[in-house]
C-alpha cells in the first residue's frame, strides 16, 4: 500500500509518500481501505518530534479515517452489528494516513446517514475528544454556559455544534473577526476576538458577572489564571493542549471558595475498552444529531494525499498556519 511516512523530524516536507506492507487485522481488529484521513495538530506535534507515538501503534501519522470495511475478526464485527463492505469512521492510535488502515472494532462507528466518508472522516479525533471532555469530564449541562478557546479550530466547531445541539450557550475565542464571524453562524452565542478583547473579563460581562460553567482550552500557560478568574461556582476547566505552555501560575484561593474543577486529559494513550465506551456514548446521544443535520461537516480544505506536492504537507502548512476554519482532509 502506499502511505506517507515521517522521513525525520522537520518541516511539513518530511512527510513523503512511500511503500509499505499491507497491515493485517488481528483479534478484536478490522482493515479499512481508507477513502480519506482527518488531519489533526497531534499529527503536526509527531511530525516535528513532539508527540511520542504509543507503545504498539504505527509510526505513520494520522488519529481517525473513513472508508469500507474489507477484513477483519469475524466475530467482534458480527457482535458490533458490522458486516464486510459496511464505510464506517474510526479513531486509531497512528497509521490513519494510508491507503489501509487497522482499527479496534469499538473504536469505529458507522458512516452516518446522509455522511461522504470524507465527510465521516472529519469525526472521530474532535467528536471522541469533545465529548470525553467537554460532556464526561467537563460535565456540561443544558442551560450552563461553555466558553471554547480556539472557536474556528476542528475541536472548536465540533464543541460548538454539540454544545448548541444539546442546550448549552456559547461562547468562543477566535484569533480575528472573520473567524469569530464564522463561529457565530456555526451558532455560537458569542465570539471574542482574543487579540483586542480580554476574553475573561467579557466573559463576565456576558453572564452578568456570574462567569461560565464549562472552559474548554487547547491553550493553558497563561491563559489559566485568566480562565480560573472567569469561571462561575462549581466550574470546570478541562485542559486538552498546552500549546500557550504547560505551566501556569495560579489562584488556589479562588479555587477553594468557588469550589472550581481543574482537569485535563489526552486520549491517544488511553486503552481500546475506554474509547470504545466513548464510541457506545456517541452512538447513542450523537449520532442521530449527525443524521438529522442538526450537527454538520465543517471541512475548510480537501488535498490529495498522493498528489505532487505531497498533499500530506500541504495540509500540515495550512494546519500550522492557523487560517482554517473547521477541519483539513486527506483524500484517497
Amino acid at each position: 500500500m502506499k502511505a506517507i511516512e515521517i522521513t525525520s523530524f522537520g518541516a511539513p516536507e518530511v512527510l513523503r509518500v512511500a511503500e509499505r506492507p499491507a497491515p493485517v487485522a488481528g483479534p478484536g481488529e478490522l482493515l479499512i481501505r481508507v477513502a480519506a484521513s482527518g488531519v489533526n495538530r497531534p499529527d503536526v506535534l509527531q511530525r516535528t518530534g513532539n508527540y511520542p507515538v504509543p507503545p504498539g501503534a504505527s509510526d505513520l501519522p494520522g488519529l481517525e479515517v473513513a472508508g469500507e470495511i474489507v477484513a477483519g475478526d469475524d466475530k467482534a464485527l458480527a457482535e458490533a452489528g458490522f458486516k464486510l463492505g459496511d464505510h464506517v469512521c474510526a479513531l486509531v492510535a497512528g497509521g490513519g494516513y494510508a491507503e489501509l488502515c487497522v482499527a479496534p472494532v469499538a473504536q469505529c462507528l458507522p458512516v452516518p446517514k446522509g455522511w461522504s466518508d470524507v465527510e465521516a472522516a472529519t469525526l472521530p479525533e474532535t467528536f471522541f475528544t469533545v465529548w470525553s471532555n467537554v460532556f464526561e469530564r467537563g460535565r456540561l449541562q443544558q442551560g450552563e454556559t461553555l466558553l471554547i478557546q480556539g472557536g474556528s479550530s476542528g475541536i472548536g466547531v465540533t464543541a460548538i455544534q454539540l454544545g448548541k445541539a444539546l442546550g448549552a450557550t456559547v461562547i468562543v475565542t477566535a484569533g480575528s473577526d472573520d473567524k469569530c464571524e464564522a463561529c457565530l453562524k456555526l451558532g455560537a452565542d458569542h465570539a471574542i476576538n482574543y487579540r483586542n478583547t480580554d476574553f475573561a473579563e467579557e466573559a463576565k460581562r456576558l453572564t452578568g458577572g456570574k462567569g461560565v460553567d464549562v472552559i474548554l482550552d487547547m491553550v493553558a500557560g497563561a491563559y489559566v489564571a485568566r480562565e480560573i478568574d472567569c469561571l462561575a461556582e462549581d466550574g470546570r476547566l478541562v485542559i486538552i493542549a498546552v500549546q500557550g505552555g504547560a505551566k501556569a501560575e495560579i489562584n488556589a484561593g479562588l479555587v477553594l471558595r468557588r469550589r472550581l474543577t481543574v482537569t485535563g486529559s489526552t486520549l491517544r494513550p488511553r486503552p481500546i475498552a475506554f474509547k470504545g465506551a466513548i464510541a457506545k456514548a456517541l452512538r447513542e446521544k450523537v449520532w442521530p444529531l449527525l443524521e438529522s443535520g442538526a450537527v454538520k461537516p465543517i471541512i475548510h480544505s480537501r488535498f490529495a494525499a498522493l498528489g505532487e506536492p505531497s498533499g500530506a504537507a500541504q495540509a500540515h502548512v495550512l494546519m500550522e498556519s492557523n487560517q482554517h476554519i473547521g477541519k483539513i482532509v486527506l483524500t484517497w
